[in-house]
């Protein structure tokens, strides 16, 4: 839960959050960071100035653009001046650097891969999270591959029947309805007919849900994990035309997922309207 204060700087944005269950308080940036050398050094010290002003726990997140450790890119070329600034900056404010699963590298040209992106905490922070970690997701129509903090598992309690409407993006989704709607046969009241409609659509919905939407999860897992395994084996340079042409389809596929989420949580954040 956001507490309101936001700070913009040039970088940087810079907001407080409380939890909702603890009422723990901590302080989360986001960062854009440049390329040149000379205004990087800039990020650096806009980052130190906001983390002297809140006295709290701190995650930053973002693309940094650049690597911590030579490790972290591939090909000849290694920034080693800007990489040791950056150390110095997290040595500077004690933050940790957390290790990332599922992948090691955060970009990619086609030729060059580089860890440009990346969760970076306090260790207050970090202690109050203990099963925090990042990982790397699947890439869709990018050249960097979002990463995630996984803070544990959230409990979700009783869930009740609710339009979706991410259903109205399924193709033939109103035919369906409606054809569904002529076909219930009741007998009675007016009122007694609507009821029975209602009803019998409800229970036809929510096996029409189960069936196409149901596994929402475990298709968008399964398709991140062929993306990421495709992605491996152009990193090994192992590319032929089947895989490009099964690396395109899996991302349409992953796209109509995605959208399909997204309409869903956007729905679920506005439960008033």
């Amino acid at each position: 839960m956001c507490k309101g204060l936001m700070i913009a700087i040039n970088y940087s944005v810079a907001t407080l959050f409380k939890n909702v269950v603890d009422k723990w308080e901590w302080a989360f940036v986001g960062i854009y960071g440049p390329k040149v050398d000379r205004d990087r050094r800039r990020l650096w010290e806009e980052l130190a100035g906001l983390y002297s002003i809140w006295e709290l726990s701190w995650c930053m997140g973002g693309d940094f653009n650049i690597t911590h450790f030579s490790s972290e890119r591939s090909g000849l070329y290694q920034n080693f001046g800007a990489m040791e600034e950056f150390s110095e900056f997290i040595f500077d404010l004690d933050l940790t650097d957390l290790p990332l699963v599922k992948g090691k590298y955060t970009w990619s040209n086609g030729q060059v891969w580089s860890k440009l992106d990346r969760f970076l905490v306090s260790p207050s922070w970090e202690a109050h999270f203990t099963e925090v970690c990042q990982k790397r997701l699947a890439r869709v129509r990018s050249d960097h591959f979002p990463i995630m903090l996984d803070c544990g598992d959230i409990h979700n309690g009783r869930r009740y029947f609710k339009f979706e409407n991410m259903w109205l993006a399924a193709e033939g989704f109103v035919e369906m309805v409606h054809a569904w709607w002529s076909s219930y046969q009741f007998i009675g009241t007016p009122s007694f007919i609507l009821v029975g409609k209602l009803k019998a659509l409800k229970l036809d919905l929510k096996k029409w849900n189960l069936e196409v939407f149901g596994h929402i999860d475990n298709q968008k897992n399964t398709l991140l994990e062929e993306l990421q395994e495709l992605d491996g084996k152009e990193l090994l340079e192992d590319i032929s035309k089947e895989r490009l042409l099964r690396k395109g389809t899996v991302m349409e596929n992953l796209e109509r997922v995605l959208l399909s989420e997204e309409i869903s949580w956007h729905q679920k954040s506005k439960p008033f309207d």
